[in-house]
């Protein structure tokens, strides 16, 4: 008898999975402006194909620096010895890219995103506040930049790494921000280069 009732449980269950409608995510896709099914935006586009790797470094900045490359998509941070880490990342695009010196002032995981009222304008539908996790813009890390709107964070978008795609942002994939996070210290120097 238990048996039986388990078997019918499960084909109600079954066939109640194939009925209804799968619940599904909806993200920000720059390539069309709009918010789109997770899935669907996901379909055929695999993770960053960037890989993180430790490189000969003889840029004139001190150990704990972070050197954003926009021109060549790679952020450089800066270790003893002349080596530095090298990660790929996704930039501003045309009309939101900039430069400058600052430094990191706040840390968070798992951040919680407000998008700025310029953006919210630009893109209609944009929530006034989106809580952190793994569908959050933010992706899994922040690093604050100075009195700025802009971040170095992870995304929820890896294949965008390589790319100008953010309004300003520097994007790197979750594994690499989380990475990232842990070697810099609040107040570490931040130079953004062309």
């Amino acid at each position: 008898m238990l048996k039986l009732a388990t078997a019918v449980f499960l084909t109600a269950l079954l066939s109640l999975t194939t009925i209804l409608p799968a619940s599904a995510a909806r993200i920000y896709n720059p390539d069309t402006n709009s918010w789109e099914d997770a899935a669907t935006v996901r379909a055929g586009r695999r993770g960053s194909s960037i890989p993180k790797s430790i490189v000969d470094y003889d840029g004139k900045y001190s150990p704990g620096t972070i050197v954003v490359e926009t021109s060549e998509r790679r952020l450089y941070f800066v270790l003893d010895d002349g080596k530095a880490v090298k990660y790929g990342i996704g930039v501003g695009r045309d009309g939101f890219r900039w430069s400058g010196t600052h430094r990191i002032t706040r840390k968070a995981e798992w951040p919680g995103w407000t998008p700025p009222p310029q953006m919210r304008k630009r893109v209609p539908g944009l929530p006034a506040y989106m809580p952190g996790g793994p569908e959050n813009p933010l992706g899994a890390r922040a690093l604050y930049i100075g009195s700025t709107l802009y971040r170095v964070h992870g995304t929820s978008e890896p294949w965008t790494i390589g790319q100008a795609v953010s309004s300003g942002c520097i994007r790197l994939t979750n594994d690499d921000v989380a990475d990232l996070y842990e070697r810099v210290k609040v107040g570490a120097r931040v130079v953004v280069r062309h």
